[in-house]
């Protein structure tokens, strides 16, 4: 069964002399690009490193990384003021709603306490569901 060339995807960068270097520069430029792998460029016949061809996102300098981390970082922090805000604001239109809701649920308990007579068993089961919303923090 016959493998294809990409699925070389050793950890390990290969070298190769530059005069193979010429002759398969699209093919490992593509290899690169799609798999990640780094070839090591060296002089025929000597196995020292003269260059290297890399995926582009580790041919990045460290200021454009830091550049990069500082422009995430500064996004991040508006998004999260920004969330925070609306936090914030959904706190108190929910606040503001629910005390609302118990102010009419207070009326409407006082109107049945005014109609129903005492003791009634569903008014009282009644109560007992509502319990957690009839008290008032």
């Amino acid at each position: 069964m016959a493998v294809p060339a990409l699925a070389d995807r050793s950890p390990q960068p290969r070298a190769l002399p530059l005069r193979e270097v010429r002759t398969r520069l699209t093919q490992l430029v593509s290899l690169a690009e799609l798999t990640d792998t780094v070839t090591v460029v060296t002089r025929d016949g000597d196995p020292r490193p003269i260059a290297a061809i890399v995926p582009a996102p580790a041919a990045r300098t460290g200021a454009q990384a830091r550049a990069d981390a500082e422009r995430v970082a500064a996004v991040s922090a508006g998004w999260a003021r920004r969330l925070e805000e609306l936090h914030r604001q959904s706190g108190r239109r929910h606040a503001a709603e629910l005390r609302a809701l118990t102010d009419a649920l207070a009326e409407a308990w006082a109107e049945l306490d005014r109609r129903a007579p005492a003791g009634d068993p569903a008014l009282t089961r009644l109560r007992a569901a509502h319990a957690d919303l009839l008290r008032r923090p």
